[in-house]
C-alpha cells in the first residue's frame, strides 16, 4: 500500500494542518472566541450565544475537541468546555516563527 499524503510531512506540519482545518469554519472560530471570552462554559451557553442549533454546535465542539483546540470535562449532566492553552501556545509559536522570518526578509 502506498504512503498517505501526511507521511511526506513532519508531525508538527500535520498537527498544525489539523488545527487550521478545524478553524476553517466561522462557527468554530466563533465558538473558540466565545470560550476565550468566558474562560469556561457549558454547551447550552454556547447555544444561547450563537445562531445555530444545539446538534450543530455539538458537532462543531466535537471537531474542535478532536483537533485538540478545546478540552471538555463532564460536570453532572453537562460538559464544560475550555480552550486548550498548550495547543494555542503551539499555534502562537508557529506564527511567531513566521513573523520573525518575515522581519528579516523583503518581498
Amino acid at each position: 500500500m502506498g504512503a498517505s499524503k501526511t507521511d511526506f510531512f513532519t508531525e508538527e506540519q500535520n498537527e498544525l494542518a489539523l488545527l487550521f482545518k478545524a478553524l476553517a469554519n466561522p462557527a468554530r472560530v466563533a465558538i473558540v472566541e466565545y470560550l476565550l471570552k468566558v474562560d469556561t462554559c457549558i454547551c447550552n451557553d454556547i447555544v444561547e450565544e450563537l445562531p445555530l442549533a444545539q446538534p450543530t454546535i455539538s458537532q462543531h465542539l466535537k471537531e474542535l475537541k478532536q483537533a485538540g483546540l478545546i478540552k471538555g470535562t463532564v460536570e453532572g449532566k453537562s460538559i464544560c468546555y475550555c480552550v486548550d492553552k498548550e495547543t494555542l501556545q503551539k499555534m502562537e509559536n508557529y506564527f511567531s516563527k513566521m513573523r520573525i522570518h518575515l522581519q528579516s526578509k523583503c518581498c
